[in-house]
């Protein structure tokens, strides 16, 4: 099996594509992992897909039925990917989640910038990286998986011109994450979330990854 990618297939179906598996277990226990996904949950359609993977993440099923999609997210960060657009995330546990195969966009963390505006307002890093890259927002996709405050300021920049081609938004724990995720689902940009204080990297990972999947399937396509 090749290193770089699991056996080709269709972005629906029975055939299963796993860009991270590069062995036969690997790929055996990714494969069966998601055939009980499409079981349990359906495989309609492109948000089948990040439902399943998302609750292959977090082992539970229950959380299939918790993910919102607005305004055609999936198609939003396919057309991002095939621009090359920046992947910007909160925290570094889901900028090294993210796959690196399959697509060329740069993947940046906030925690990389903003250093002395976190200091001088005394605001979250993870906030003040994301303020400090304002101007690299509009285009981008930006994958919150952790920090509400970072959910947070994307919302406010959102609302003040900046345009992202997509936010995935599914931090997690009981102080401002299931209101910062309210939030981003009243805004007019494409986004994925989830309902209520669950959520974290894993999700957020899972979901990007399964649009870098997508896009890695359709770009193999004849």
């Amino acid at each position: 099996m090749s290193k770089e990618s699991s056996p080709r297939g269709v972005t629906t179906g029975n055939t299963y594509t796993d860009l991270g598996a590069t062995t036969a277990e690997a790929y055996e226990i990714s494969r069966t992992s998601r055939a009980l996904a499409r079981e349990t949950i359906g495989d309609a359609d492109y948000e089948d897909r990040v439902r399943q993977r998302c609750s292959i993440a977090v082992g539970d099923f229950t959380m299939a039925g918790l993910l919102r999609f607005q305004k055609k997210p999936v198609e939003a960060g396919l057309a991002a990917l095939s621009r090359s657009a920046p992947l910007i995330t909160d925290i570094r546990m889901v900028q090294v989640g993210i796959q690196k195969k399959g697509h060329e966009s740069p993947v940046l963390c906030a925690l990389d910038h903003g250093a002395d505006l976190a200091a001088a307002r005394e605001i979250t890093r993870s906030s003040a990286g994301i303020l400090a890259l304002r101007d690299r927002l509009d285009g981008s996709v930006i994958v919150i998986g952790n920090a509400p405050s970072a959910l947070l300021a994307v919302c406010a920049l959102v609302r003040d011109g900046c345009r992202p081609a997509l936010v995935i938004g599914t931090p997690v724990g009981f102080v401002k994450a299931a209101e910062s995720k309210e939030e981003l689902r009243t805004l007019d940009i494409p986004s994925v979330s989830n309902e209520g204080t669950r959520g974290g990297t894993p999700v957020a990972v899972a979901a990007m990854n399964e649009i870098i999947t997508i896009h890695a399937e359709l770009k193999r396509q004849p």
